[in-house]
């Protein structure tokens, strides 16, 4: 019973630190819906394997998003057009990087681990998405058509209209309304049942795993890598927190190199993100996205070690305490705003599946004379 309640606030614990990070996706999500045009989306990250690639990993260097806060986003960008390979570079340079997190890398850290992160980012992402647009080819013959109609109340199809005339047909207020609403009913009515559930899985993962178990075995070397690597991957942790916790360790002995994994690793991966990268680009990206994060991540982490021993710089960094970026009332608002929101899919999710059943339970045990028995149309797995 303990570890069940451990679980739980665990869970809850998760989703206060995440909290105010969904709802910035989710608000750039929306944005991205009413003011990026699809017919951008679709012809920058939608066409062409290689430079929609290298846009989208250049584009989420700057963007303060952790993982959970840039699945939105991510979502949005795949409905208007960018291609799976864009998509899976833009998830994974914009929670490894940021401004924010950058500035304080080089707060405790030093220039070196600063430079070094934001590149080890873009190169990873860069070999993820090509990766994926490589194996996973287009089907030329069902290409992606953006959807351009108006994404504020749908007043023309954007095809027979002249984008100069309609871009004064509304303001900037209904802009921003209708960005909102899309965001907080349709992408996060598709992203809740999978991002709870997740939830609940980074919390089991987060309380079975050792306190101690960041700072053991890992002075340097190949080991160190997997084990940072293990460690890093399940875990929830942005890369803006995730900066103290890695001069701490290199503090208390952990290489460079190591401490780069966990920083590239634990802001990118975690259970909850993985559950919905799954729903968003399926299984076979999934796998590449985990498999180049945790190639680039070693590669880079050895690296990193025969950098600092090759300059004969000591990895150990002034560490100060960077202190909570957002006040714990604005989390527990965050939280249970989103719980809030969640109501609604949850209770689609529940009432599905329970009156599918009963409905099939029905149906199997008292068929009308002469009715067919038949699978119903929502058994075929499509979304």
């Amino acid at each position: 019973m303990n570890t069940l309640v451990n679980i739980l606030l665990q869970s809850w614990h998760i989703l206060l630190e995440s909290s105010i990070f969904i709802l910035f996706g989710l608000l750039a999500s929306g944005l991205l819906r009413v003011f990026l045009s699809p017919g951008v989306v679709s012809t920058h990250l939608g066409k062409g394997r290689f430079r929609s690639v290298l846009k989208a990993s250049l584009l989420g260097i700057p963007i303060p998003l952790c993982s959970c806060g840039v699945l939105p986003a991510a979502a949005a960008l795949k409905k208007q057009g960018a291609n799976n390979g864009a998509v899976t570079s833009f998830l994974i340079s914009t929670p490894e990087s940021g401004v924010d997190s950058m500035a304080i890398t080089y707060a405790l850290m030093d220039p070196i681990m600063t430079i070094v992160r934001p590149v080890a980012a873009f190169f990873t992402a860069f070999a993820a998405g090509i990766t994926e647009n490589l194996i996973g080819k287009p089907d030329t013959s069902h290409p992606v058509i953006p959807d351009l109609s108006c994404p504020v109340d749908g007043c023309c199809d954007g095809q027979d209209c002249d984008p100069e005339v309609h871009r004064h047909h509304h303001g900037m207020g209904e802009k921003i309304v209708a960005g909102l609403r899309f965001a907080f009913t349709d992408v996060w009515g598709d992203l809740a049942i999978w991002f709870l559930f997740g939830l609940l899985l980074s919390g089991m993962i987060t309380v079975l795993v050792p306190e101690t178990f960041f700072s053991r075995y890992m002075g340097g070397g190949f080991s160190a890598m997997l084990i940072m690597l293990v460690v890093g991957i399940p875990i929830y942790i942005c890369a803006t927190a995730s900066t103290p916790i890695a001069a701490a360790l290199i503090l208390q002995g952990v290489s460079p190199g190591a401490a780069l994994v966990f920083l590239m690793s634990g802001p990118a991966t975690n259970i909850t993100s993985l559950t919905v990268l799954f729903r968003i680009l399926g299984g076979r990206a999934m796998a590449i996205y985990l498999s180049g994060i945790a190639i680039c991540a070693v590669v880079f982490g050895l690296l990193v070690d025969q950098l600092y021993a090759a300059l004969g710089i000591s990895a150990r960094a002034m560490v100060g305490q960077a202190g909570e970026a957002i006040p714990f009332g604005v989390e527990l608002a965050g939280a249970i705003f989103i719980l809030i929101l969640s109501i609604k899919p949850v209770g689609r999710f529940l009432r599905s599946r329970f009156s599918g059943s009963a409905a099939s339970h029905t149906h199997d045990s008292h068929p009308h004379a002469g009715e067919s028995i038949s699978p119903p149309e929502h058994c075929s797995g499509s979304t």
